[in-house]
């Protein structure tokens, strides 16, 4: 019976393991290809608008072939094709010798949509290539097509390589696999060795049941057998151990963590709740000594202590390294049961209780209120300090003073409105965390909501002279949303935009439509963000330059509030930044219909 068991489990995890290397080898090629040609049709895009933007006069070939050479310093295959099919210029073949192209799908895409792509054999250089081709209406004439490609050879020595890998990897796994299956025989060996003990002590007069195993195999069988035949002895000692069991699911249920140890200091009980807190096997950690599986000293000294016999005690302690959790600890003594029929108090007790109880959560909300005080306290206590000092500073005689009682008034008056600022982010911050956001969802045209941010945008811009564009394809169909939140939304990007990038520098913002969603792209050529704070700037008062923020009169509250605008509706926000080199923020919003 072991050697089937150990047959069972080792065949059938070794069967898995091999199909699912076979399955990895099979699909990594494909994704590999896939990735591949992705990446090849990305960098002939941006090579196709590059081309556009510089595109020589149609009617001079020789400036079209010096452009074509040009262009194929890049690595790629640069072609130009007219209305006909005929190639005007080819960067790796002499156009005259080339046939029509007027039959090739990606060339005729580009002709019937404007944009064409296609994977296939060169007939031209023999070789496979990734093509993308795009329209071009010359000033005059009729239109054209301009097309590119890139060779696919690296993509097939790569795939060699990750074969190679894989298979070297597979054997490595394997060898692991079967040791695997080795140590899962020896703890089924284990089981049996329980079974046998379980027998020996129902001959000796202990019929305590053994606990359910699973899974039901012959083992499980057995030991169901085995409790069956127990259970039909002595009826006392039956009915005891149904009390005894109901207690104990009544514990192992709890979500708090349950231990009872004994007088020798040995770990009697102990529920799931208890083990997962220790990390520890319930099942044979019982009727080890307590100092053996317990490892934290501050819970060892409140066990001993109620093991002496005091009352009440209750400590909080913390656990874990990498995630500390709280717990709020309880011990308590049990009294013999001779001790408590006879009233004497002073007896030994025959163990002790401890219940740990999870407060990790109320430790964390604790924590954030505190922290969320402080933040207020100090985003509220710059401008008040300054408003309170200005204002005495007038009351002691700069009010007659003609020269600086306005520059004054003027900072009283622009703290003043940084806190009424600071007040209405709080509102809406709190108004949109409580659920109470209202979204009135509607056809939002994605140009006019660009075209109003951008109003406002171009002053802000132009008095720190920052260049300011905005590039929105026609035909952009319509996002479903709020217009106003998303106003707001955008604003706030532009805003942190135009504060963030010194005088000189420039922003742009663009807007795509993908399958399911529009995304609008705000870049910037500001300071940039540290990749340790690009994850925590959604965050509450969270600043990267918390000078520069505070000094533009910035609340800390922009990007929390754009975050929960774009969740409530259904979209996305994320940012990509490096020091120094400026930041992007993609704003992806879920279109209309």
């Amino acid at each position: 019976m072991r050697a089937r068991l150990f047959w069972k489990l080792g065949l059938t995890f070794l069967a898995l393991l091999v199909a699912a290397l076979i399955a990895v080898d099979f699909y990594s090629a494909r994704v590999l290809r896939s990735d591949a040609i992705r990446t090849a049709n990305s960098q002939l895009a941006s090579l196709l608008n590059i081309a556009q933007e510089r595109m020589p006069p149609v009617d001079d070939l020789a400036q079209v072939h010096s452009w074509t050479q040009w262009l194929a310093r890049s690595g790629a295959r640069v072609t130009v094709i007219d209305d006909t099919g005929r190639v005007l210029a080819d960067s790796a073949h002499d156009p005259e010798t080339m046939e029509n192209h007027a039959t090739r799908p990606e060339v005729q895409q580009a002709f019937a949509a404007g944009e064409g792509q296609s994977v296939r054999l060169s007939a031209t250089v023999d070789t496979d290539l990734v093509y993308r081709a795009r329209r071009y209406q010359p000033p005059s004439g009729p239109p054209i097509v301009l097309r590119m490609a890139l060779p696919l050879a690296q993509i097939d020595l790569s795939q060699k390589e990750l074969r190679q890998r894989l298979i070297a990897a597979s054997l490595v796994i394997l060898a692991l696999g079967g040791a695997v299956s080795l140590l899962f025989s020896r703890v089924f060996a284990a089981r049996v060795e329980r079974l046998k003990d379980f027998s020996r002590r129902v001959a000796e007069g202990d019929f305590r049941p053994l606990p359910a195993e699973n899974p039901r195999d012959e083992l499980a069988d057995l030991a169901l057998a085995l409790n069956d035949t127990a259970a039909q002895m002595d009826e006392t000692i039956r009915s005891l151990s149904g009390e005894r069991n109901r207690s104990s699911a009544i514990l192992r249920s709890m979500v708090e963590g349950v231990a009872v140890i004994d007088a020798q200091e040995r770990l009697v009980f102990c529920n799931r709740a208890f083990s997962e807190i220790l990390s520890l096997d319930s099942a044979g950690s019982e009727g080890h000594p307590v100092i053996e599986v317990v490892r934290h000293s501050e819970l060892l000294g409140l066990i001993r202590r109620a093991l002496r016999g005091e009352e009440g005690l209750q400590s909080n302690i913390a656990m874990g390294i990498v995630q500390q959790r709280s717990f709020s600890v309880t011990a308590a003594p049990v009294k013999p049961l001779e001790a408590s029929l006879a009233g004497a108090a002073a007896e030994k007790p025959s163990g002790a209780v401890v219940v740990l109880h999870d407060v990790s959560e109320l430790r964390r909300l604790e924590r954030v209120r505190q922290d969320f005080v402080a933040n207020v306290s100090h985003e509220f206590k710059t401008p008040l300090t300054a408003i309170q000092g200005f204002a005495e500073t007038l009351l002691a005689g700069a009010l007659e003073d003609p020269k600086n009682n306005r520059r004054f008034l003027e900072i009283i008056r622009s703290h003043a409105a940084r806190l009424a600022r600071l007040t209405d982010d709080l509102l809406k911050l709190a108004r949109i965390e409580a659920g109470k956001l209202e979204v009135a969802f509607q056809p939002v045209s994605v140009a006019e909501l660009l075209e109003s941010c951008s109003a406002t945008t171009v002053l802000k811009a132009s008095r720190k002279q920052i260049s300011f564009t905005v590039k929105v394809p026609p035909g952009l169909p319509p996002v479903l949303g709020d217009p106003g939140l998303l106003h707001d939304l955008l604003q706030n990007l532009l805003d942190n935009a135009i504060q963030y990038t010194p005088e000189g520098g420039q922003i742009d913002v663009s807007a795509t439509a993908e399958a399911r969603e529009a995304v609008i792209t705000v870049t910037d050529t500001g300071i940039g963000i540290p990749l340790a704070d690009q994850e925590r700037i959604f965050e509450r008062f969270y600043r990267v330059d918390a000078a520069r923020s505070r000094e533009a009169g910035g609340t800390g509250l922009g990007l929390s509030i754009a975050k929960h605008i774009v969740e409530a509706h259904g979209g996305r926000l994320w940012v990509e930044s490096a020091v120094g080199r400026g930041s992007k923020f993609f704003v992806a919003i879920p279109l209309a219909g």
